[in-house]
């Protein structure tokens, strides 16, 4: 993908990474809004986030970081009937195959493969509604320096973390034998996935041995790494979003549109 593409990040013609040699990782987070002047002030006033527009339209902004893309914002919520929400983008070798390996295992292909040269993303349902997108083709520039700039880590609230671990490992080759491939264990009663040893994601369903909650609605949660959580929270109720829950080291927030996210405590580097 190029600078001007809004979905999972622009690369440089330099360093390019491709999903072929990196795949079943995040490699991107899209918020889908309706205001998206609105969602600029915010996210700028909570994350200090600045923004670039790109190629397909004043509906799309890339978010940066201290000069680096961290996310893609689309206002198109109402204009293409939906949700508000902030969605995870995983790396696949061959999105067709990604697809059809999603709807053989009930999940519920969304949108596409659509073509956003020079890649393909889809958006699917995983089998208990927790929306997911994928992502074919060139990673952004220098990818581990957009993961560790962008999130934190991203989180999976499910009914059942095992299940869920096979569902997306069977569809985005976790735990295979390929080279390259995400590794997943099992720590702390909830289920990790790791890329070249750094933590990514996490699927947590309660607590360990709990039967399976049926109250739980299933959704990744994006958690940013900020210096101050409580700062985030005071600037995100002053900017017309709420808190939800706070503690020291995290905060769920909600922004004036509905989509909710987390602000964890930025480690500190070795």
């Amino acid at each position: 993908m190029n600078n001007d593409t809004p979905s999972p990040g622009p690369t440089k013609k330099r360093d390019v990474v491709s999903t072929h040699s990196v795949f079943g990782a995040p490699c991107w987070v899209s918020l889908t809004s309706r205001d998206l002047q609105a969602t600029e002030d915010f996210y700028s006033a909570v994350l200090g986030w600045r923004w670039r527009s790109v190629r397909l339209g004043d509906h799309f902004r890339i978010a940066l970081a201290d000069g680096v893309p961290v996310a893609g914002i689309a206002a198109v919520a109402a204009m293409w009937q939906m949700a508000v929400a902030w969605t995870p983008y995983f790396a696949v070798p061959n999105a067709d195959e990604a697809v059809a390996r999603a709807r053989e295992r009930g999940g519920t292909p969304a949108v596409g493969p659509l073509s956003f040269p020079p890649g393909r993303a889809a958006l699917i349902a995983d089998r208990d509604g927790a929306v997911f997108g994928i992502w074919e083709g060139d990673l952004v520039s220098n990818w581990e320096t957009w993961r560790r700039a962008a999130p934190t880590f991203i989180r999976l609230h499910t009914r059942n973390a095992f299940d869920s671990a096979i569902f997306y490992g069977e569809v985005l080759g976790w735990a295979s034998d390929r080279e390259g491939c995400c590794e997943v264990e099992y720590e702390g009663g909830e289920v990790v996935l790791r890329s070249r040893g750094d933590a990514v994601a996490h699927i947590d369903s309660g607590a360990v041995e709990a039967a399976p909650d049926p109250t739980v609605r299933p959704h990744w949660q994006v958690h940013f790494a900020v210096n101050d959580v409580g700062e985030c929270a005071r600037a995100a109720e002053k900017h017309g979003g709420s808190v939800l829950s706070e503690k020291d080291t995290e905060a769920i927030l909600r922004d004036p549109d509905g989509a909710q996210f987390t602000v964890t405590v930025r480690p500190l580097l070795p």
